[in-house]
């Protein structure tokens, strides 16, 4: 398993990255069908989209057992939701299932249907609430865990 730190590092470039850029699309939130004639919008959503499923990814198959393993309680055969349940009891995610929505919101991300614009501008409008609740719990579980 990673070192905690080394996961720290690859989350923390996922974030400067999407911090850079976030300004703007919350400059043009709430996105709207025609933002996506626009080259330069489609680019930045795009890299958006990108870190913020690394991040997702990173944080639910990374970060999450090595934060257990820190508590000494993360069992290598656990499912995501019992590391998610034990995360919760910690208080260190609000609720298993506001990140199983995060997660379906990474899905429906990463998936591009193109007669579904509605459906993905809505789910790119709510993945930026979705990453500052992401980065929110990231900080607070380096906290509890003393690497900062």
């Amino acid at each position: 398993m990673l070192q905690l730190i080394d996961i720290k590092h690859e989350i923390d470039r996922h974030i400067k990255r999407i911090d850079a850029i976030l300004p703007d699309i919350q400059n043009w939130l709430p996105l709207q069908k025609q933002d996506f004639d626009d080259t330069e919008k489609v680019i930045t959503i795009d890299s958006f989209i990108y870190r913020f499923t690394k991040i997702q990814d990173k944080m639910g198959d990374k970060l999450f057992p090595a934060v257990l393993k820190e508590f000494q309680e993360y069992k290598s055969n656990m499912p995501l939701i019992d590391v998610l349940n034990k995360l919760e009891k910690f208080e260190l995610i609000d609720s298993a299932d506001m990140w199983i929505d995060a997660r379906k919101l990474r899905n429906n991300l990463t998936h591009d249907y193109p007669n579904n614009e509605d459906d993905i501008i809505e789910a790119i409008n709510l993945s930026i609430t979705s990453y500052l609740k992401m980065k929110k719990v990231y900080t607070e579980m380096l906290n509890a865990t003393g690497v900062c």
